[in-house]
């Protein structure tokens, strides 16, 4: 991504202590490492192929890169003793579970706001930062999601049960048939006002991005993963939307526009979000890690 921004300026000031850093970390060459010795200074070359990202600003110790598009309001300083440790990480990472068992009990509006801000951190694919974010939590909306995924469902399951397409169908998407129990117990709850679907979230949040992009899936559950690693430190449950997104790639466009999002748009992700009926006392092992060394 090239900024096309009429005022967009790059300059080194002389705090310069000519560490390199921003020469090292600019992913788009922009700095350069000009002389030698007491000559030694960084150099600006190629402003117009700025993709924004900030790593030059983030990286200078002393404030010496002047960015129009990063003033010194936007460069916070990092205080690495408030880091969690590696150990609590992994203790975060190991006890993030989907968790269906949702009270009635809303999510905090702040909290809310926090898992958001967190998956807007995400890194995107050249820093396009074209993720954006739909918040569902009204019980109405919520209920025309779940009818919503019914009826696609509901038609899906017509045609694989069609004696004239069965035969054909079983040969070429076998593995399909054995969701059909599932999706008509799905049915079933659902008519009789159980919520199989969403599993009682109270509130969705859906991830979307331009149809044009190419690596929307990619950013959207980098997004996904910032935003559930958050829920989870919050204590909020919380589940991927697989169902509906199942049903969004069946019937494009149909949720999109319910959700008032423009045509441009397209739904990549979603995370239900409720307050637990309680938490989870322990975490398990998963199968044994595979890699392969390559030297």
């Amino acid at each position: 991504m090239i900024i096309m921004q009429e005022n967009l300026s790059i300059s080194v000031n002389g705090n310069c202590i000519r560490c390199g850093r921003c020469v090292k970390v600019c992913p788009s060459g922009i700095f350069e490492m000009a002389g030698y010795g007491v000559d030694k200074s960084v150099k600006i070359v190629d402003l117009q192929k700025c993709i924004a990202c900030g790593h030059c600003s983030a990286a200078c110790p002393v404030g010496a890169v002047d960015h129009t598009l990063f003033p010194t309001e936007k460069i916070h300083r990092i205080d690495y003793s408030n880091m969690p440790s590696s150990e609590q990480v992994m203790l975060l990472c190991k006890a993030r579970r989907t968790n269906r068992a949702f009270s009635k009990e809303p999510v905090a509006k702040e909290h809310v706001d926090m898992i958001l801000e967190a998956a807007h951190r995400a890194p995107t694919a050249s820093n396009m930062q074209n993720v954006e974010f739909v918040v569902v939590s009204s019980p109405e909306k919520l209920r025309e999601i779940q009818k919503f995924v019914i009826e696609v469902f509901g038609s899906l399951v017509k045609k694989l049960e069609n004696p004239l397409l069965k035969p054909l169908l079983k040969r070429i998407v076998g593995p399909v048939y054995r969701y059909v129990p599932i999706f008509e117990k799905m049915k079933a709850d659902y008519a009789n006002g159980n919520d199989r679907i969403l599993r009682g979230a109270t509130c969705v949040i859906f991830i979307h991005t331009p149809k044009s992009s190419r690596f929307g899936d990619a950013d959207a559950n980098l997004a996904y993963e910032n935003g559930s690693l958050m829920a989870e430190s919050l204590g909020i449950s919380q589940l991927y939307t697989g169902f509906v997104c199942t049903a969004i790639k069946q019937r494009k466009g149909v949720l999109e526009k319910m959700l008032g999002l423009s045509p441009d748009r397209e739904i990549k992700a979603g995370m239900g979000l409720g307050m637990p009926e309680f938490r989870y006392p322990n975490y398990i092992d998963k199968k044994e890690l595979q890699f392969t060394e390559v030297r």
